[in-house]
């Protein structure tokens, strides 16, 4: 027996270092829920771990993207709503102004309510944003969602300029000074077909490549292959000092021909004479460079007044002033109603595919976070059972080394 080493006292201690290190992890990983809670308890694990961590709170940021891009586009959409009320209004007066049993009193009271219409509009078109980012005015192009955890997992949505203008119901020009010569057409209704022109006995009178004139060869409009299509319609009336358009047709603005030009009712006055009124889609005259000019945008109809060269005017494609241009402004209201309904039906598609977004976002999150909670997550059943066979040795180890440290007693027999 010996003394000065106790090895017995040595290994209960030793074992009992172990079992309360082992209970303690236990009782760390029971009251954290984790596996994993440090580097150590699992490198690899813990690399895995984070890396799924980062892609799940991705997706759920990702998620909250497409809500706010669906709430944005809610309230573009809200906005086009009104402007679909405002139109239908509109479209409402002009075939009320298209009945004759109105006079020019109720007809402008009619127009006064168009007006106003027209304005609000423009203002919905200019104010409506989110988050201080203007939706309808143009400017809303080419913008990202985020709608992935990673890089370049975006939609990318832009919306059209929604004011009057881009629906075709009203275009600013400017006049300069020039000269314009031409061809004159009899009074009577010519047809287009392909690049031909037929009267009404279906005689053809000309191609379209030249200039419509009035009698006295002042020149009101201006004809190309390029601006028509087959199946407009050309209206010359009162010896050629009256013209109208119907059909679709295609241009860009630019300059007028000389003169002073203002409005009288539908009629477009050049010097004060009548030169012609607008019930088709474009109103053409001839550039000072012998070129053509196009205003196009629905039906249109002139509104300004003694306008000069070097200055600009509006051309209105709702006019409900007249019986004629009454009726020319329901199909302008027509395509500007089609106009808008596409943007809608567009905006519906990206809130519509938005929320499948959200949906699929939320199913890879959740089945990232299962991944990742069998990865670092604890058994509590098993880590329960590991603590109480630890919590055991620990106090069997302890009652060990109380045992072993009586044995050196005994040797204090031998010297009695």
């Amino acid at each position: 027996m010996i003394i000065n080493h106790n090895l017995n006292a040595m290994n209960a201690h030793r074992q009992l270092g172990v079992n309360t290190i082992s209970a303690g992890k236990s009782m760390e990983k029971l009251s954290s829920g984790l596996r994993i809670n440090r580097a150590g308890d699992d490198a690899a694990g813990l690399a895995i771990s984070e890396k799924m961590r980062g892609q799940i709170r991705g997706l759920e940021q990702a998620s909250r993207n497409a809500q706010d891009g669906i709430s944005m586009i809610q309230t573009a959409e809200g906005a086009l709503n009104e402007t679909h009320s405002i139109l239908q209004r509109m479209r409402e007066l002009a075939v009320q102004s298209s009945s004759d049993t109105n006079v020019s009193t109720d007809r402008n009271a009619i127009q006064d309510e168009m007006n106003q219409l027209t304005k609000e509009i423009d203002r919905i078109a200019t104010t409506t944003e989110f988050n201080t980012q203007k939706l309808l005015n143009g400017s809303f192009s080419n913008k990202d969602f985020q709608i992935g955890a990673n890089e370049n997992q975006k939609l990318t949505l832009s919306i059209n300029k929604m004011d009057t203008a881009s629906l075709g119901l009203t275009s600013t020009i400017t006049i300069n000074s020039g000269s314009v010569t031409g061809n004159k057409l009899a009074d009577g209704t010519y047809r287009v077909s392909g690049t031909s022109v037929y009267d009404a006995s279906n005689n053809s009178v000309g191609t379209i490549s030249g200039k419509v004139v009035k009698a006295d060869g002042t020149a009101v409009m201006s004809l190309t292959t390029d601006n028509f299509e087959n199946g407009s319609l050309i209206t010359i009336s009162e010896n050629g000092t009256k013209f109208s358009v119907k059909g679709t047709i295609d241009g860009t603005a630019d300059d007028m021909a000389p003169g002073n030009y203002e409005t009288k009712g539908s009629n477009v006055l050049k010097d004060g004479n009548i030169v012609g009124t607008v019930s088709g889609n474009v109103l053409l005259i001839d550039k000072a460079d012998g070129s053509k000019l196009a205003v196009s945008g629905g039906n249109l109809g002139i509104s300004a007044t003694a306008v000069t060269s070097g200055m600009s005017f509006t051309i209105n494609g709702v006019d409900a002033s007249t019986r004629d241009t009454a009726m020319g402004s329901i199909t302008a209201i027509n395509t500007a109603i089609e106009t808008v309904s596409k943007e809608r039906a567009k905006l519906g598609a990206y809130q519509n595919r938005l929320e499948h977004t959200i949906a699929n976002l939320g199913t890879s999150s959740e089945n990232l976070t299962a991944a990742e909670s069998r990865v670092r997550d604890v058994d509590m059943a098993k880590e329960m059972m590991q603590f109480s066979k630890n919590n055991i040795l620990a106090q069997a180890a302890q009652a060990m080394l109380a045992q072993a440290n009586q044995q050196p007693q005994g040797v204090l027999q031998l010297l009695r």
